[in-house]
């Protein structure tokens, strides 16, 4: 196994050209693990460490844009009011010691359905910003996951920057694991509401093949709360409208049987999940007098 260690974004790109199978490793939190285990062994490993812009963010008047390599640590200390979403998911995230290290472009590039960043990027409204020697793209969040531990990069591109939009309204996150730490998601959840465009958006992870959308819930709860004036007025979401997006949120899963849970009781999970974080951001938005600054 060869080691590459580029100086600068420029030698990267042109090291991953010149090997597309070229591992890259920043935190190194998820492929050292498979090393380790020998479930992997790529011929040349990419380090990433001495790129300072990876490590990098700008707050923006409509969008946070985030490097790569910025620690979950960060997140949850600088950029909680601005993406509170992912700052919930941070916190989750394995050990202090692993949040100092791992950041969302590894979770990104691995693409596992249980990776935690995933249901807040999606809830929000993220997109991936990846370059190569051939130039630079954006794919959205939606369009990112294609398959287990796949994604729709190229193989001689790197993620640069995630573009996540600043929240406008409460986001909530939630996740099921065996215990409290250093754990992979049994199951998890993430929720936005986006109060100028009277939308509900909603991410799943570790409960399908790739990471989704509950799509058919959020159609539901946005005529649900539209047709019921509920942006308006701010009352309280009827126990019949709660339940009936928890249970579609529920047959949004496609999980499997494994040794961290059933697929039924990830189905099951989720529309508990559903339904709490729904509770959550509601209550959030109505003592906020419906505005982000109360919120805050």
């Amino acid at each position: 196994m060869d080691f590459l260690r580029p100086a600068s974004w420029e030698e990267a790109l042109a090291a991953k050209a010149e090997h597309p199978s070229a591992a890259p490793i920043a935190g190194g939190t998820d492929i050292m693990v498979e090393i380790n285990f020998d479930h992997r062994r790529p011929e040349y490993l990419l380090d990433l460490n001495r790129i300072g812009l990876l490590r990098e963010w700008e707050v923006g008047e409509e969008s946070v844009r985030l490097g790569a390599s910025v620690p979950y640590a960060q997140i949850m200390e600088h950029l909680r009011p601005e993406l509170p979403g992912l700052a919930l998911a941070s916190h989750t995230v394995a050990s202090p010691q692993i949040r100092n290290r791992g950041g969302v472009g590894g979770n990104l590039g691995t693409a596992s359905p249980a990776g935690d960043a995933h249901p807040a990027l999606l809830a929000a409204g993220a997109e991936v910003e990846v370059e190569s020697v051939r130039g630079s793209r954006r794919i959205p969040i939606d369009d990112f996951y294609t398959g287990v531990k796949r994604n729709a990069m190229e193989p001689d591109e790197l993620i640069k920057w995630v573009h996540i939009k600043k929240a406008d309204g409460p986001q909530q996150y939630s996740k099921v694991g065996t215990r409290n730490a250093m754990v992979i998601a049994v199951c998890a959840f993430g929720l936005a509401l986006h109060p100028e465009t009277r939308t509900v958006k909603t991410g799943i992870g570790s409960a399908a093949p790739t990471p989704v959308r509950a799509r058919a819930a959020e159609d539901f709860l946005n005529a649900a709360l539209e047709e019921g004036g509920f942006w308006e007025s701010g009352k309280i979401i009827t126990p019949s409208i709660a339940k009936q997006f928890a249970e579609l949120a529920s047959g949004s899963c496609n999980p499997i049987d494994d040794v961290r849970g059933t697929a039924k009781y990830r189905r099951h999970a989720v529309g508990i999940m559903a339904r709490r974080t729904l509770g959550w951001t509601w209550e959030q938005y109505r003592g906020a007098g419906r505005t982000l600054e109360g919120a805050a």
